[in-house]
């Protein structure tokens, strides 16, 4: 029963994740059309992110987690965050709805030089997964060490590849995803600026969690690189 749970995880959290791929590279989908007005659809879709966001970024902090812990099993909060997502992620791909209001198009070469960002935004996201050695997206890591019995490790802050520039290499190549579509349609506009927004608040809010985590080692770190853009000077330290 624990394979076929982690089995399934895997398939909602990965299917959602290659649909939202999808939709970055080609815009809406298309799925199901409830025939709204624009400024209706256009705020079904903002609610549709918004509803997103606050699940995201709400069972991810480490205070959300603590909260669950007195009704369920830590080790089963990674993947419940992935269900949760997974499911709220397709909902938005399903249902959202585009518009006919075309706000800019790029032809020629500068379509397919975003064609190019999206490319390289793609292999830099990989770039950053791997540089981290350690990556567990759908939350199997902490069920499966408890089913084989292996100890857990204390997290060591590692900083190698892109994060020796950036301290969220991830973000960039998401936000660089996000605006490298080059047909900009009132409802892609819509989404690239909310979910621009929202990556940038979440970074700051998960460096909370990181040097709840790392201590020193991160407010160090934070000193050094800059957190989203790598020609932007690091933070400067704060006063005792």
């Amino acid at each position: 029963m624990i394979y076929l749970f982690v089995l399934l995880t895997g398939l909602l959290g990965g299917g959602s994740l290659f649909l939202f791929a999808l939709f970055l590279f080609w815009g809406s989908l298309g799925l199901v059309d409830l025939g709204l007005a624009t400024p209706a659809a256009l705020c079904f879709d903002a609610g549709l992110s918004l509803i997103f966001f606050v699940q995201h970024s709400g069972m991810i902090r480490t205070s959300c987690r603590r909260r669950l812990g007195s009704i369920l099993s830590e080790k089963y909060h990674g993947t419940l965050f992935t269900l949760t997502s997974g499911v709220l992620l397709l909902v938005l791909v399903i249902f959202w709805q585009g518009v006919d209001w075309q706000v800019l198009t790029l032809t020629g070469g500068l379509r397919w030089l975003a064609r190019l960002v999206f490319l390289l935004a793609l292999a830099g996201f990989f770039w950053g997964v791997l540089a981290l050695g350690f990556f567990d997206p759908f939350g199997f890591v902490p069920i499966l060490k408890e089913k084989l019995a292996i100890p857990e490790q204390p997290q060591v802050l590692v900083v190698r590849g892109p994060y020796r520039w950036v301290r969220h290499p991830l973000y960039l190549c998401v936000i660089l995803l996000i605006w490298s579509n080059p047909d900009l349609t009132a409802d892609r506009l819509l989404f690239n600026i909310l979910w621009t927004v929202w990556i940038i608040i979440g970074a700051r809010l998960e460096e909370q969690d990181l040097i709840d985590t790392f201590g020193q080692a991160y407010l160090d770190y934070q000193q050094q690189v800059p957190r989203l853009l790598p020609f932007f000077p690091p933070e400067a330290p704060k006063p005792n």
